[in-house]
């Protein structure tokens, strides 16, 4: 049988490629509302992709696959100076575990920690990894978890009152992610930590109910989501940003959207996505979206023609996720789209990016035909304009 963290694993991949393929918020950060298929055109035109070289015909960028022997399946999810966090499972390690990385699959050191039965790491910040942890020995409940380069240094940072908790990004000085709350039947509220599990401050912003989560930090900004009262026939999400506070939020969610979603923060620059309406108020595609700070800056970063498209990283200048079934960066706005999905080996007919750092080094996965994960790392090779933007200190 499976443990409950590695049916939440299976949920976030299943989520998130039919939730960006359907326009659909559907994952273990969101729930499941409806199911629209969205055509999106193939081929790198579609994509206004016009070069993966530089002048002189070198790659843009090298993929390289993560993925440790004997595993069948590895997600990359945060980068950060060097190393790489995510997760994965086979027949060696009886369960889903937390990975870190450094460039390539040989460097793996596996964080699962012996009281766990299961981990994921979701967000790295210099020497710092975070990410969540279940087992026997936590009544097989969820437990947000801290590491700093190895399983033995691993710190629990689970909250007293919430059932369960777990940590979805760091800064180094910050972390931020969810806890289930028991006196609300087990509603998720945003929460932010500072290093351990007594620092914890609840985001959960007045007016909003049922499901909150906070799923990116930086600078002293921290992002996420918010459900409303549902108005209508669909769950009115909204994007959140924080400085710290419940007080403090910020909605950034934009009209002519029905819910929209903030992933990621960086420089002053929030990405995410949102879901509209079409004609006959069917529910249609995804768009990526970019923020500064309020909803008035939104950026929709969704080429012409193109319908489904959702953001996930950020640095501060440029921003990474997935366009159709291909995981594409942007620089802005959406005539810089390039197709990282290029630079794959054979073999991968779908994949996503999920992170980038301040060198413009990428991660994510790519999916086979079996339907298997790959976790890749798109490590680039020419040098990119400093990030002008501020960051946190550690460049997170």
């Amino acid at each position: 049988m499976r443990s409950k963290i590695q049916r939440r694993s299976v949920r976030v991949r299943i989520g998130i490629r039919w939730g960006l393929a359907t326009g659909e918020i559907r994952n273990t950060l969101l729930l499941v509302v409806v199911a629209v298929a969205i055509l999106i055109p193939d081929g790198d035109g579609a994509l206004g992709q016009r070069s993966t070289g530089t002048t002189a015909q070198t790659p843009l960028f090298t993929a390289i696959d993560l993925t440790p022997g004997g595993f069948t399946d590895a997600h990359a999810w945060g980068i950060s100076q060097g190393q790489q966090v995510g997760d994965g499972g086979g027949p060696a390690t009886g369960g889903l575990h937390a990975l870190l990385w450094r460039g390539n699959a040989a460097s793996v050191m596996d964080l699962n920690p012996s009281v766990f039965g299961s981990s994921a790491a979701h967000g790295i910040c210099g020497g710092e990894q975070v990410g969540f942890g279940s087992g026997s020995a936590v009544g097989g409940n969820e437990h947000a978890l801290l590491w700093r380069g190895g399983a033995a240094s691993v710190v629990d940072l689970h909250p007293r009152g919430f059932d369960g908790s777990g940590i979805q990004g760091t800064s180094g000085r910050q972390q931020v992610g969810y806890g289930s709350d028991p006196t609300t039947g087990g509603n998720e509220h945003p929460l932010l930590w500072r290093g351990s599990a007594a620092s914890v401050v609840n985001l959960q912003p007045p007016g909003f109910i049922r499901y909150s989560r906070a799923t990116g930090v930086s600078g002293g900004q921290q992002v996420g989501f918010g459900i409303l009262p549902a108005s209508g026939p669909y769950e009115n999400m909204h994007a959140l940003l924080w400085r710290g506070s419940a007080a403090s939020v910020v909605d950034l969610h934009p009209r002519g959207f029905i819910s929209s979603l903030a992933w990621g923060v960086s420089g002053g620059q929030q990405v995410g996505y949102g879901v509209q309406t079409i004609a006959g108020g069917l529910v249609g595609g995804s768009h990526a979206l970019l923020w500064r700070g309020s909803v008035n800056s939104m950026v929709d970063l969704t080429p012409s023609g193109l319908e489904s498209s959702v953001a996930f990283g950020t640095n501060g200048e440029e921003q990474v996720g997935r366009i159709g079934g291909r995981a594409v960066l942007w620089r802005g706005n959406p005539a810089s789209v390039v197709n990282l999905h290029a630079f794959l080996p054979p073999g991968f007919p779908d994949s996503t990016a999920m992170a980038i750092d301040s060198n413009g080094d990428i991660v994510g996965y790519a999916t086979r035909s079996d339907q298997s994960d790959h976790a890749f790392l798109w490590r680039r090779n020419a040098s990119r304009p400093p990030t002008t933007r501020e960051q946190g200190p550690t460049g997170c």
